[in-house]
């Protein structure tokens, strides 16, 4: 028993000289992996956050709340004002039209389209008479209402019309704000009618048959 207990102890001395042996006796660096400085703690915004943030808003002090301000307004959130956009996803101009609209408000030439401030602003008007005419019911209804925590005006409802077309706002003013629609950047029906509401779009006359250019200027 002692025998075997001696060499039991003499395998441990052995093994703990061996492991010694290869120890490094150089430290690693660690300071590469220090967190010493920097900012660690990050709290997610919530969504009323995000859609309150506002950073890329306009709002001119001298067009207020009239129909340019409102217009104006539209533009900026679109593109910056910039007529001769085209984004990725083949949107036209400073109010970034789809090819489909422009034909129903009688414009099929692109790059006249997009040379002409002339026309783009032509085109902003047609379409949103033709939308105040598809939702003069809706309008009717539902302004002075809340949905979704959101007040619903005439300004919110045509910004939101081309947003989504008139379509799908009339599925969400219907539907009671349940039936909602984001595009392709994920901008909402709510968001466009929280964003713009309030403007004075009684200068915009509804009208079914709505052209931005006619016959004769083709």
């Amino acid at each position: 028993m002692i025998k075997r207990l001696v060499g039991l102890s003499l395998l441990l001395t052995i093994g703990g000289i061996l492991l010694l042996s290869f120890k490094t006796t150089k430290s690693p660096n660690l300071d590469k992996y220090s967190t010493a400085g920097l900012d660690l703690y990050y709290i997610a915004p919530n969504f009323d956050e995000i859609e309150d943030g506002m950073s890329d808003s306009y709002m001119s002090p001298k067009l207020g709340k009239s129909y340019v301000g409102f217009k104006e307004a539209v533009a900026f959130k679109e593109s910056r004002g910039d007529y001769g956009v085209v984004n990725q996803f083949g949107y036209l101009g400073k109010y970034q039209f789809g090819k489909g609209t422009l034909a129903m408000i009688g414009i099929y030439n692109k790059n006249k389209f997009l040379n002409s401030p002339e026309l783009q602003e032509k085109a902003f008007y047609a379409n949103s008479s033709r939308n105040k005419w598809i939702l003069r019911r809706d309008i009717k209804w539902f302004v002075g209402r809340r949905m979704n925590g959101v007040e619903v005006t005439e300004s919110g409802i045509l910004a939101a019309a081309h947003l989504a077309g008139p379509g799908a706002v009339k599925k969400y003013l219907r539907s009671g704000g349940v039936e909602g629609f984001a595009d392709a950047f994920g901008t909402t029906i709510r968001y466009y009618m929280k964003r713009f509401k309030g403007y004075d779009t009684s200068f915009v006359v509804p009208n079914r048959k709505a052209k931005a250019i006619s016959l004769i200027d083709k």
